[in-house]
This record gives structure tokens, sequence and C-alpha cells, in this order.
């Protein structure tokens, strides 16, 4: 399957989302705020879920949203762990989901959907040399310090040495441990970093854009919104997994040979069709061709065609590869259930999976090959014709 170029990031990396806040700026509960028509937590989740190296990813939820969404999230493989009344809290909560073999963690703030592969990848590994490494902008405009009780401008700073700190925050395991250790209790730090630099560690800034913003406020959605509209235009979309359904049905004759996913089986009877009848292929092909929305192998192989009577149905899948790869749609999985009375087909289930494997190009761990038995109900069941269901997942 292809897979977009990702850049190179350490191994034995976990991610922490912190995603239990109550959205008090923006006015609701932001998480699953809609953002670009999906629930912003989505994009977020899936920047780094979308990174083959990240071995475990942990999400910090509210309680009602653990109760509303975690079985979900666990089902995509994902931990869930319940927020706590602080940042700090709620990262010891993450923190204490990790399994024993993690040694590097990127915290990232659930509200930062537009982070960028690069920037995680950048932050892990300065992190890996160095210990800590975190995510900043330059700012833009000029800041200044006000007296005390805001009245006056006192102090002009040094703009470039100032940087607007972002997520993910990376750490090496050991590292991160000491900053939650350190941390005073009930004390509401905006970030862990803060933490670090009461111990007198340095962490290194990783160059990032202003694009990877944090929604707090229903201006900053308007913002991020933009940059999405932008990211989209400019960047391919990611490939979706797609699925078809297929079906065909042969009766049985003598004088036919009987071909099943391209195996010639010992039968005295064989499929009556316009091509070798081979129900198997023909029912994988419609998944196939389904799952792109491309019709239906009778579109490609009209019966009305006389030329291709007996067609080996090895060359029907070879025109729909052809009509796959034009739409570069890839193929992922096929799983076939054959419904028949006779032969007995489960003798012939490797045979069957190798050769559809091998005509798919498929790995073999990709090919389910199943029959069942009508128990002697209908035509197939009094053995007169053969059923065939195939499913088809590829990637769009």
């Amino acid at each position: 399957m292809p897979v977009k170029k990702q850049s190179s990031i350490p191994k034995h990396c976990a991610a922490i989302i912190l995603a239990g806040g109550q959205g008090l700026r923006m006015g609701r509960e932001k998480q699953y705020l809609e953002f670009a028509g999906r629930p912003m937590l989505e994009w977020t989740a899936e920047a780094f879920s979308g990174l083959e190296s990240f071995e475990e990813l942990v999400l910090v939820l509210s309680p009602e949203n653990l109760d509303r969404y975690g079985a979900g999230w666990a089902a995509r493989g994902f931990k869930t762990v319940q927020a706590g009344a602080t940042r700090m809290d709620s990262l010891r909560a993450g923190f204490s989901a990790l399994s024993g073999g993690i040694r590097l963690v990127a915290v990232h703030d659930g509200a930062r959907p537009l982070v960028s592969p690069k920037v995680i990848a950048e932050a892990l590994n300065a992190a890996a040399a160095s210990g800590a490494a975190v995510p900043g902008a330059p700012l833009k405009d000029t800041v200044k310090t006000v007296s005390n009780d805001g009245a006056f401008f006192e102090r002009t700073l040094e703009r470039g040495r100032l940087r607007a700190v972002q997520t993910p925050q990376c750490y090496q395991r050991k590292v991160l441990q000491a900053i939650l250790e350190a941390a005073e209790k009930e004390t509401d730090y905006s970030d862990e970093s803060q933490v670090l630099e009461s111990l007198g560690l340095k962490a290194a800034v990783i160059p990032s854009g202003y694009d990877n913003i944090k929604i707090t406020t229903p201006e900053d959605l308007v913002i991020a919104e933009a940059f999405m509209k932008e990211k989209k235009s400019i960047e391919p979309a990611a490939p979706r997994m797609r699925f078809g359904f297929g079906y065909d049905i042969h009766r049985l004759v003598e004088g036919r040979a009987l071909i099943l996913g391209g195996v010639k089986i010992d039968h005295p009877k064989g499929m009556l069709g316009h091509s070798d009848g081979d129900v198997v292929l023909h029912a994988i092909c419609d998944a196939l061709l389904g799952s792109i929305a491309a019709g239906e192998i009778g579109i490609y192989f009209p019966p009305t065609d006389l030329t291709i009577m007996g067609l080996s149905s090895s060359l029907i899948a070879e025109k729909v590869l052809e009509i796959l790869k034009a739409k570069k749609a890839v193929i992922v999985n096929v799983d076939v259930t054959i419904l028949a009375e006779e032969p007995k087909l489960k003798p012939h289930y490797e045979n069957i999976r190798r050769s559809v494997s091998r005509i798919l190009r498929l790995n073999l761990e990709n090919v389910s090959i199943k029959a069942k038995s009508r128990e002697g109900l209908g035509d197939i069941g009094h053995g007169e014709a053969i059923v065939c269901y195939a499913v088809a997942g590829v990637l769009k």
C-alpha cells in the first residue's frame, strides 16, 4: 500500500494528547468541535497515528468524553485515560498509561490539529539527542512589558529572542518523569517546559510555523480553517480506506472445467458461462470495481462480445488491476465466501488463496478464502450452482 513519505523519527516513541480541557475561552467544549468537516480531535489524533514509528498513543479525555468516545478510540488502538483537574494532573494520568519500553514522549495539545509530521519528527530527534525539545514560532508583533497596574508600558523586549511556544513538547522519558515529580501539586502550569526550566535544564528550540495554531477562541477557529483550506489545496489528499462488495453465480453443468480462483478443481461438472465461469475471480473483480465506483465486469467484458468466449478470468482480473492503477487505488485485502454443496472445497482453500494472491499481486496474508454449504437447500444445495460473495478493501 502506498504510504505518504514520512520524516524519520526514533524508535520507542509515544504520544500523549491532552484533550481534557473545558473550552472556557471558546465558550463551548472544543475537542469535538467541528473543524474542516470533522471533530477537531480527529485531525489531531490522525497527525500522530499516521506516523508508523509511534508505538503507543494515549488520549487524555474529560470524564464525559471518556464515557462517550473511549471505547471507539480504544478500538482504533489508542489508550485512553481520564483527565485531571490541571494540565499536570492530566499529563501524569497519560504518563502512567505508558508501557516500560517507551523512551521518548511527545506531549501535544488536542486543540492543535494542524501540527506537521516534520515538526513532530524534528522535536523527537532533538529530544533524543538533548533530553527535551520544544517547537516555537517567531513573534511578529513588538512585545512590551507593562506596569503592575497595567496602565503603562514600561519596556520593549528584544523580539528576535522571543518565541511563541507550541507543542508537541518532546522529552526523554526520564526527563518527563523528573518534570512530573518536580511539579507542585495543584499548580496550573501553562506547559511542562515551564517546570523543566526550574530544574535548570534547557529544551532545544524547534522552528515551527504559525499554522501550528492552538484553537482556543472563536477567532482561532477562523484562522485555523483558513490554514486547513490552504493545506488541502497544496497537499494531496491522504488515501482513504474504501470497500466494495461482489457477487456472482454460475450453473454447474457437465462438460465444463471447474475453475475457482484460477485453480482447476477435479469435478465432473464445471461452470456454465461466457468466460471460464470462475465465480471467485468474478466476485472479487466486482468487489474491487465497486470499491472505486467503477461499475462491474460486465461493462468491460459484455456477454454479447463473442470474441471473448471462454476467456480466462485471470485476464479479467488483469484488466481490473489496470483500472485500479489508473484510479490510484491499491488493494489492501479480499475476503471471499463460496457457497457450494459440491465439491467439498476445504482441501482446496490454500491453493485458491495462493492463486488469488498471485493474480492480484497481493500478499497471501491479505487473502481470505472460505466455503459454506446450503445444507441441501435450493439450486446450490442440490449441486446445480455455485455462488460466491467477496468483499475487497482498497486505499484510494
